[in-house]
């Protein structure tokens, strides 16, 4: 019997960069999915989730999609790309049990993923280096389970260290982990609002950030900087405009919050989350009043380094940097207020900066 984790992340900074191959800072938690599992000697394939109650039998030699308990998929196409990568995978079980809270925002399914490759690595002594199990598990979300999703997910997932940031060059499709200043904890709160995106608004919002790297010029908006914006201003429809300031501001914002970090100035990068939300509110219009409540209460609170929505917006949650002696006050005090404003009641998760899979 062997066993393998993977940890849900969390953004920092640079959101919806990803696609315009821009930056991103991100972070493990520690927080995932385990599996338990062990090898058949034949082609089948049996997945039980412990969290749902459910369980999968399929014959790995004719791997199809499952319709019903869509969770599967996420470990079926894993198995699928190690197959297609001609990879010795056959039979296995695997029993998963996972502590991410859903609906938060921190990719249940990359974890799910990501735990799997380890898994499939240990059963069948395979030798595969952290990059190349974040992009085939990468390409089985993409081409299996059919969601068009970046590698920031899955290179967090198998990337993190405790203790550090996480640096990915969506363009070049490179990591690196940045030191993180001690003293402080993640405040993963969940606004208890149901997420409002759908995939028309994530489209146009999408279109209209190609648009506007297209009218500049540029191959995409990670080409771009705020000067060059500006200058081209005139040339952009009001929204592709807007989708830009955002995206340019949070590269320029990810950069600027590396080198905060290397000095040690966790303050200033809790500044930048801050500035971040309020582009996100006022420029990519992807947060709800929910959220933006949230991060309102927190800024007021002391021991509150920064806080922004988490995710791709749209509701769901945020994630505040706090500091750790003023953890447990920070939580209860974020959870009340926002009951007495909204009548929501938030779900409050207090988060270390964790290591990846293993």
């Amino acid at each position: 019997m062997q066993t393998s984790y993977a940890p849900g992340r969390v953004e920092l900074l640079g959101n919806h960069t990803d696609y315009n191959e821009g930056v991103v800072l991100s972070a493990a938690i520690d927080r995932g999915v385990t599996l338990t599992g062990e090898l058949t000697h034949s082609s089948r394939v049996s997945l039980r989730s412990s969290t749902l109650g459910e369980a999968v039998e399929i014959d790995s030699a004719a791997l199809v999609r499952c319709k019903e308990n869509e969770w599967a998929n996420y470990l079926l196409g894993v198995l699928d790309v190690f197959k297609k990568n001609g990879l010795p995978v056959g039979g296995f079980t695997a029993q998963i049990q996972s502590d991410l809270p859903l609906g938060a925002g921190l990719s249940s399914s990359a974890a799910l993923e990501v735990s799997t490759a380890m898994l499939l690595q240990k059963l069948f002594g395979l030798n595969l280096d952290r990059l190349q199990i974040a992009k085939m598990c990468r390409r089985a979300e993409n081409e299996f389970v059919g969601v068009n999703c970046g590698l920031l997910d899955q290179a967090s997932s198998a990337f993190g260290k405790k203790g550090h940031a996480i640096f990915l060059d969506c363009r070049a499709e490179t990591v690196e982990t940045i030191p993180f200043p001690d003293g402080v904890k993640l405040l993963i709160t969940q606004c208890g609002a149901p997420h409002r995106l759908s995939g028309g608004e994530y489209n146009e919002h999408r279109l209209q950030c190609f648009d506007a790297a297209a009218r500049l010029g540029a191959k995409a908006l990670r080409d771009v900087t705020s000067a060059q914006l500006e200058a081209g201003k005139a040339n952009l429809p009001e929204l592709s405009y807007k989708r830009a300031l955002h995206v340019v501001g949070e590269n320029e914002r990810v950069l600027q919050g590396i080198g905060l970090l290397k000095n040690g100035n966790v303050k200033g990068f809790g500044q930048l989350m801050f500035a971040s939300h309020e582009s996100s509110r006022r420029h990519f219009e992807n947060s709800t009043p929910e959220l933006d409540t949230l991060v309102e209460i927190a800024r007021g609170l002391p021991g509150v380094l920064g806080s922004r929505l988490a995710g791709g917006g749209f509701g769901g949650a945020t994630v505040t940097l706090i500091e750790r002696d003023k953890a447990a006050s920070i939580s209860d005090a974020l959870v009340s207020k926002y009951y007495d404003q909204t009548g929501h009641l938030a779900v409050a998760h207090l988060c270390e900066i964790a290591d990846g899979a293993r």
